[in-house]
C-alpha cells in the first residue's frame, strides 16, 4: 500500500476507448499508480471534441482497453448539465487526488465547473498537470477559459520550464514544479532494426531520418522538407530517406508542391495515417534519428518515445525541446530554420549512432513514471 495518507486516486482526462498521446499518458500514469498500490480510476470523454477542433479521421481507437485499469466513460464536455452530474458524482466518491491533465483552453469551461463541484467536499486536492497554458493555435477567450479552470486547482506539474513561466502569469501564488515527461514505455520493447525495416518495408542500406506525430504547422514538416532539398544538393548522403509517419491535422495541399517536388520526391516514404500503439515500435526502430523541426513548442510526447527506444534526436532551439536534448550527448539542436536543419542532419550522420547510445542511455534513467507519481503526491 501507499506510504502516505492518500489511497484513492482519480485521473480527469483522454483515455481508452479515445486514442492519442494524451490517452496514452493517461493510462501509463494510471497503471504507475495502481502499481504503487493506489486505487486508481481514470474518467474519460463520452464526447471530447467538435469537429471542427478535430481534423483528423477519428477520435477512437482501434486497440483493446488496456488491461487492470479502470476506466469509467462520463464527460461529455459540451453538455453543462453533463458537467453538474459528473462534478457530484466525483465530490460523493471524496477522491484523495484529483489528477486532471489541461491541454487546450475549450476545456476550460468543463473541466472547471466539474472540479468547483468536487470541492465542495472539502476533502479532495486536484492537481493539474499542465501540457499547454497558452494553446499552440490561439483562439478569442483562451486567456478568460484559462483564468476559469486554473481556480480550483490546488498545485500543478508542467512537463517544460516554458509552460511553468506561463502559469506563473495566470496563478503566480500556486505551488507548481517542473517535471520531465516521463518515458513512453507502454509501447512496447526495443525491436531490431533488421524486423522493424523488414515491416515496413525500408532497406537496410538506406538512412532514415523520422518526423513522427500529427502534422501541423507548428511541428515545421515543411521546413524539414526543405532542409532534405539541401541536403541533396550540398552533402553527398546516398540512400537518405525521410520516413514521416502521421496523421495530417491540417489540409494536405499546404504541402503538395514540396511533397511532389522531384528533387525529394524519392527520398521520402510516406505513412500518413494515424499510427496505432501497436505499430509504433516499428517506426522508432526502423530510424537512425529522430527529427522534430518546430516552429515553436512547449515539450513534445515524442522526445520520451525516441528516449525510450534509444533514437538519438535532431531538436530545434524552441521552448522547451533543447532542455530535454543534451547537446552532442543525446542529439542535436538545430535552429528552426531549413539550412540549419540540413547542417544537423549533415553532422549526425558524420558522427553516427554510436556516438550518442551510452549517453541517451544513461540520460533516459531520468524520465521515470515514479518520479511523476512522487511529484504529483508531494505538490
Amino acid at each position: 500500500m501507499p506510504e502516505n495518507n492518500f489511497k484513492k486516486i482519480i485521473i480527469i482526462g483522454p483515455a481508452h476507448p479515445l486514442r492519442g498521446g494524451l490517452a496514452s499518458y493517461d493510462e501509463r500514469l494510471a497503471k504507475e499508480f495502481i502499481d504503487e498500490g493506489f486505487d486508481t480510476t481514470i474518467f474519460t470523454f463520452s464526447y471530447q471534441y467538435p469537429s471542427f477542433l478535430f481534423p483528423g479521421t477519428t477520435q477512437y481507437s482501434s486497440e483493446p482497453a488496456p488491461e487492470n485499469i479502470p476506466i469509467k466513460v462520463k464527460i461529455n464536455s459540451i453538455n453543462p448539465f453533463n458537467w453538474i452530474a459528473v462534478g457530484n458524482e466525483l465530490k460523493k466518491l471524496k477522491p484523495d487526488i484529483i489528477v486532471v491533465r489541461y491541454w487546450l483552453p475549450f476545456m476550460a469551461p468543463c473541466l472547471g465547473t466539474i472540479l468547483r463541484r468536487v470541492k465542495k467536499n472539502r476533502h479532495t486536492k486536484i492537481v493539474c498537470i499542465a501540457d499547454n497554458i497558452f494553446p499552440h493555435e490561439k483562439r478569442p477567450g483562451d486567456k478568460a477559459f484559462t483564468k476559469y479552470f486554473l481556480t480550483p486547482i490546488d498545485g500543478f506539474i508542467t512537463m517544460s520550464q516554458k509552460v511553468l513561466a506561463d502559469l506563473k502569469i495566470f496563478a503566480p501564488s500556486k505551488p507548481a514544479h517542473f517535471v520531465p515527461h516521463p518515458l513512453y514505455d507502454n509501447f512496447g520493447e526495443i525491436i531490431s532494426q533488421e524486423e522493424a525495416r523488414a515491416k515496413l518495408g525500408i532497406n537496410m542500406d538506406d538512412k532514415v531520418v523520422l518526423f513522427f506525430g500529427f502534422i501541423r504547422k507548428y511541428k515545421g514538416l515543411d521546413i524539414l522538407l526543405n532542409a532534405m532539398k539541401i541536403i541533396n544538393s550540398k552533402f553527398d548522403f546516398p540512400h537518405l530517406k525521410l520516413l514521416i509517419a502521421g496523421e495530417f491535422y491540417e489540409d494536405e495541399k499546404n504541402y503538395e508542391h514540396l511533397l511532389n517536388d522531384p528533387d525529394i520526391k524519392d527520398n521520402l516514404i510516406m505513412h500518413t495515417h494515424f499510427i496505432s500503439d501497436s505499430e509504433v515500435k516499428y517506426y522508432l526502430c526502423a530510424a537512425d534519428c529522430v527529427v522534430q523541426p518546430y516552429r515553436n513548442a512547449t515539450q513534445s510526447g515524442v522526445t520520451p518515445l525516441a528516449y525510450h527506444f534509444e533514437k538519438p534526436m535532431i531538436v530545434t532551439n524552441v521552448g522547451g525541446l533543447p532542455s530535454l536534448v543534451p547537446y552532442r550527448k543525446v542529439g542535436l539542436i538545430a535552429e528552426p530554420n531549413a539550412e540549419s536543419i540540413a547542417e544537423k542532419i549533415a553532422e549526425y550522420f558524420e558522427l553516427g549512432e554510436a556516438y550518442f547510445l551510452s549517453h541517451l542511455r544513461e540520460e533516459k534513467k531520468k524520465y521515470s513514471w515514479k518520479i511523476m507519481v512522487k511529484a504529483i503526491l508531494g505538490i
